[in-house]
């Protein structure tokens, strides 16, 4: 086992400090996943690749990872910038829209979303957790935690739901530093029930028998918190205290504030050791919206042509405590040094005849490895990491040891994810879909007519070509190995 240290920044600290794992070796963390009433967006995937990340740092390392993702589909209301959330379930109000109504009721919809939400997380080659539990079925789990709640003290019974009692816990607001008297002002205007002691006190269980997803419960019909869900099935997967807890920036008040002081009221233990929030992205310096165009979802980029694996790229290409503003020209950029990865893994599939096997490291590709892993173990420094992952192509193309270059593909690809697609044969092509036609004719051939055109000198007939298939859609790429392309949306 590796004797490196592995450091992330602590948010309940505010320090960057080592990743201490209860059981020695075995990483145990429980990610907030998507509410499936939607696409997820790319913002939310940045959040789940800064996650995917801990977990192949962690496994290059030598750790065993236990990781827990899970999927919201009932209880996430619309106000949810106040700890007891106000509004409509986003699930119900989906079902209403104009997406909406290709689906028979909401549990279908709540099923396509969520496949297609592990659609893309393959497409952007995240590893696959232990667990994805659905909230919707661990809802006893979260009957019994309230029943614990209310029976120590914590909670209370009203005629509209089950209420935590924030006074209860004291140290309410200690992840966030938000204070339970400034909590009770923020919210003496914003969420109004009367029934509650406190405006600040959130909802464990809401009675609702109108409610499209309802359960019987000991307080009748109704429907689960959102934040009860993920102590619930933390405690069931990962015990009474975990290694880490990570999720975007804007988790960690009210979702993982209240997280906390409902487990832990429980358990009388920490909830987690260690908590990770990624920064909010951009898009061209704005902030993400679609009434603003500039909103995107995975399969928005990748249908109109964007590579998947760029896509990752782009995503981590800034460290995850640092905002980032994703930008369609860093994306282009990130096509082209997956590219270049690309085309370091040809070189090495075209000397060995193939790609099995593991190689051997030479003393540098073991150098320029061990200084990404570094990279990574200091808080998940992916921008000096993708450096030295770039570095290695090059030293891949001087080098005449492909043994080597095969050995240092597969371990960078293993730790940052960004050489090729760990769902799909990892060959030396740089795309798996078919080959395009240009006025009825393969790309390929256009490449060979225009390698004739150049060979006669015939530089206007080549560079013709090449604007031709630039109208299409597809972009030549030039390398002493050859000419290759990729595909781009028409006009950027």
């Amino acid at each position: 086992m590796s004797q490196r240290e592995f450091r992330l920044r602590d948010t309940m600290s505010g320090k960057v400090r080592p990743l201490e794992t209860v059981e020695r070796g075995h990483l145990r963390f429980y990610t907030c996943g998507p509410t499936v009433y939607s696409y997820a967006h790319i913002g939310n995937f940045r959040s789940f690749l800064a996650a995917d990340l801990v977990a192949r740092t962690a496994k290059a390392l030598g750790w065993k990872v236990t990781w827990v993702v899970n999927i919201t589909d009932v209880g996430h209301l619309t106000q949810d910038d106040v700890a007891d959330a106000g509004g409509e379930d986003r699930m119900e109000k989906a079902l209403r829209s104009k997406e909406g109504e290709q689906f028979a009721n909401v549990w279908e919809l709540a099923e396509y979303y969520a496949s297609a939400y592990i659609e893309d997380w393959k497409r952007l080659n995240l590893t696959e957790p232990n667990v994805r539990p659905k909230a919707t079925q661990h809802v006893r789990e979260q009957i019994l935690l309230t029943q614990e709640l209310i029976k120590n003290g914590h909670a209370y019974e009203t005629p509209t739901g089950v209420y935590f009692d924030v006074d209860s816990k004291p140290d309410y607001g200690k992840l966030s530093g938000n204070t339970r008297d400034g909590l009770k002002e923020a919210v003496r205007n914003v969420v109004l029930d009367e029934n509650k002691r406190q405006q600040a006190d959130f909802a464990l269980w809401k009675k609702d028998d109108k409610h499209l997803m309802q359960w019987f419960s000991p307080w009748g019909w109704g429907f689960p918190g959102w934040h009860i869900e993920c102590s619930a099935m933390a405690r069931v997967y990962l015990g009474d205290t975990i290694d880490l807890h990570s999720g975007g920036e804007d988790n960690m008040f009210p979702h993982h504030e209240c997280e906390i002081a409902q487990t832990e009221s429980v358990t009388g233990k920490p909830f987690a050791n260690h908590w990770m929030h990624v920064r909010f992205l951009q898009v061209e310096g704005e902030k993400m919206a679609k009434r603003t165009g500039n909103f995107y979802t995975v399969r928005d980029l990748v249908d109109d042509g964007f590579d998947p694996l760029a896509l990752r790229y782009a995503l981590i290409s800034v460290p995850y405590g640092k905002p980032l503003n994703f930008t369609m020209q860093s994306l282009r950029d990130a096509e082209r040094n997956v590219e270049r990865m690309r085309e370091a893994m040809r070189r090495v599939e075209g000397s060995l005849g193939s790609l099995e096997g593991e190689g051997a490291p030479n003393e540098e590709l073991q150098r320029i490895y061990d200084e990404a892993l570094d990279a990574m173990c200091d808080d998940l420094n992916t921008s000096v990491a993708i450096a030295k992952a770039l570095e290695g192509a090059k030293a891949i193309n001087r080098t005449e040891d492909a043994h080597a270059g095969l050995w240092f593909l597969k371990k960078i690809n293993g730790l940052l994810g960004i050489v090729c697609n760990d769902y799909e044969l990892c060959g030396g092509t740089s795309k798996s879909e078919e080959e395009p036609k240009v006025e009825g004719r393969a790309v390929s051939e256009w490449i060979e007519d225009r390698d004739t055109a150049k060979q006669s000198r015939d530089y206007a007939a080549a560079d013709a070509i090449r604007v031709k298939l630039a109208s299409a859609g597809i972009e030549l790429r030039d390398s002493p190995e050859g000419t290759t392309w990729v595909k781009r949306p028409v006009g950027v």
